[in-house]
């Protein structure tokens, strides 16, 4: 470590953040993982490379990385020649996180940039400001908010087109769960509306820092090469998905009534679209919705 910054001294050692380094990182900057944030850091070199790989990273890249925390995963997309916009809540580690690169990657600090923000706030404004839209999103999501922050950035940076996350092995299901399953809920329907989602990998608890309580899975997804509809059309087929979920033991002609109104239109606009008014949310896909949507 250099005595004047406390970080480690340019190419004297390894590219990435080890289990040492991350503890030696959070002591010097006084961080304690929190539940509230969400915090847990990865400490393995090995499995930070496997995500960036499965997320298919490669050099000339604009990533976008949400809770970046002390940088491990950070260094890995950095290590692939990627270029990276970090958007960090927490102040302290937002502030450390340049020199960090700067230290364990000299080469790649042009490259990188931190938003000091925390995720569920970002504005297209700030998006506007990159040089270049992000085109791929890698992330470890912090557990308490990841789908509503993954719903957002998808809404927010239409050029993403696909991206790898981490997060919390039954909501990695359910985000990847196809109709009629029983992780399928509205996250895997409105998830489905940016294009195909898929479980890429397991984590083992131990590559983290605290041990979490809980297991972890990679999902991974690729945008449609086309939008699915417009965006009128999806904040629709959004409060239908809703609608029907928070009913789900319903049927649709019962559970669509907030939205569609009363009994009798509901069925007509049900039997319009080509769905059996009988059924419940959890047998219709995306394409179904948007059905509903466009034959109200």
């Amino acid at each position: 470590m250099s005595e004047a910054t406390g970080s480690p001294e340019p190419g004297s050692g390894p590219a990435l953040l080890g289990p040492a380094e991350v503890r030696e990182l959070a002591e010097r900057l006084g961080v304690s993982p929190t539940k509230k944030l969400g915090q847990n850091f990865v400490i393995d070199p090995n499995t930070v490379r496997k995500i960036v790989r499965l997320a298919g990273v490669t050099a000339g890249d604009h990533v976008i990385e949400i809770g970046p925390g002390l940088g491990s995963l950070t260094l890995g997309i950095t290590e692939a020649g990627a270029e990276v916009t970090a958007v960090e809540i927490d102040h302290r580690l937002a502030a450390e996180l340049p020199a960090t690169v700067r230290a364990m990657q000299p080469a790649a600090a042009e490259r990188f940039r931190v938003i000091r923000s925390d995720a569920l706030e970002l504005t297209a404004d700030m998006i506007a400001e990159l040089p270049t839209p992000p085109e791929l999103l890698v992330a470890n999501l912090p557990y308490n908010v990841s789908v509503p922050i993954l719903m957002e950035l998808l809404e927010l940076i239409p050029e993403l087109r696909g991206g790898l996350v981490m997060v919390q092995a039954e909501v990695g299901y359910r985000i990847a769960a196809q109709p009629g399953s029983k992780e399928y809920g509205a996250p895997s329907a409105k998830a489905a509306w940016y294009g195909p989602w898929r479980i890429a990998g397991t984590v083992s608890r131990r590559i983290f820092w605290p041990v979490p309580g809980v297991d972890s899975v990679l999902v991974g997804y690729q945008r449609l090469d086309a939008p699915r509809g417009t965006v009128t059309e999806r904040d629709t087929t959004f409060e239908l998905i809703n609608a029907a979920f928070a009913q789900r033991r319903k049927m649709l002609r019962q559970s669509l009534q907030p939205v569609l109104g009363p009994l009798d239109a509901v069925v007509r606009v049900l039997e319009s679209a080509g769905i059996d008014p009988t059924l419940r949310a959890e047998q219709l896909s995306v394409e179904d919705f948007l059905a509903i949507t466009r034959a109200r």
